[in-house]
């Protein structure tokens, strides 16, 4: 079956674009053209992948995005006329997979979704690869993509996971942020090295929802997994 994309633009002629870019590559595709429109596509259509618009009528881009991760953990892109640091702050620090400025390449933009999907565990997460990696009070499920405290699953992205599993690998080892950004993206994975620090933080908010002080900042030098229990 294949892969469902909501382009929620108000720009109609680039979400067209886009569209017709995304069909001839084999994706399902539905447009919003304005945010309401594209909070009931997120419950009708039920994509994988959302494009999002941060400035959108009548329901804005943020909201959208934030109402997204109350229920789901699917890749959302921003994209955005702004190319502010704080802009694309902000959106990662709300839940967002990545944030692309306009104007750019409907290929490279392609090229993204692509990369956010194949990323994209879709296995049932009741489903749990057998074994599990054990820190702490944290058990990680690789193949699934499912971390959980004692029967409790965590409801982290896919990156958040990704992130916090190579932590777990390398328990109390100390990473800088290029270290960590070149092994959990990769060299020839989109983003940068500023969305290593909104991670982390994200990462650490949804611990200490459980009382785990896990993440410490080493000074000058990076971040590391330590527990101490």
């Amino acid at each position: 079956m294949a892969d469902k994309v909501l382009i929620v633009e108000d720009e109609k002629e680039l979400a067209e674009i886009l569209g017709e870019y995304l069909s001839v590559e084999g994706y399902k595709v539905s447009l919003a053209f304005d945010g309401e429109k594209g909070i009931e596509e997120i419950d009708d259509f039920k994509p994988d992948l959302v494009l999002l618009d941060i400035m959108l009528p009548k329901v804005d881009g943020m909201t959208i995005c934030k109402k997204i991760r109350e229920t789901s953990d699917i890749p959302i892109i921003m994209l955005s006329a702004k190319n502010g640091e704080m802009d694309k702050v902000i959106c990662l620090g709300i839940g967002a997979d990545d944030y692309v400025t306009k104007p750019f390449s409907p290929l490279e933009l392609v090229a993204r979704v692509k990369a956010h999907l194949r990323r994209f565990d879709k296995m049932p997460r009741t489903l749990y690869d057998k074994g599990g990696l054990q820190i702490g009070q944290l058990t990680f499920y690789k193949e699934s993509y499912v971390a959980r405290i004692k029967e409790k699953e965590i409801d982290f992205t896919t990156k958040e996971f990704e992130v916090l599993y190579f932590f777990a690998v390398h328990h109390n080892q100390v990473f800088s942020k290029e270290q960590i950004y070149e092994n959990v993206w990769g060299l020839n994975e989109y983003g940068d090295i500023s969305s290593v620090a909104v991670y982390i933080k994200r990462i650490r908010e949804k611990l200490r929802e459980y009382d785990l002080d896990y993440i410490k900042t080493v000074w000058g030098a990076g971040y590391k997994l330590s527990i101490m229990e």
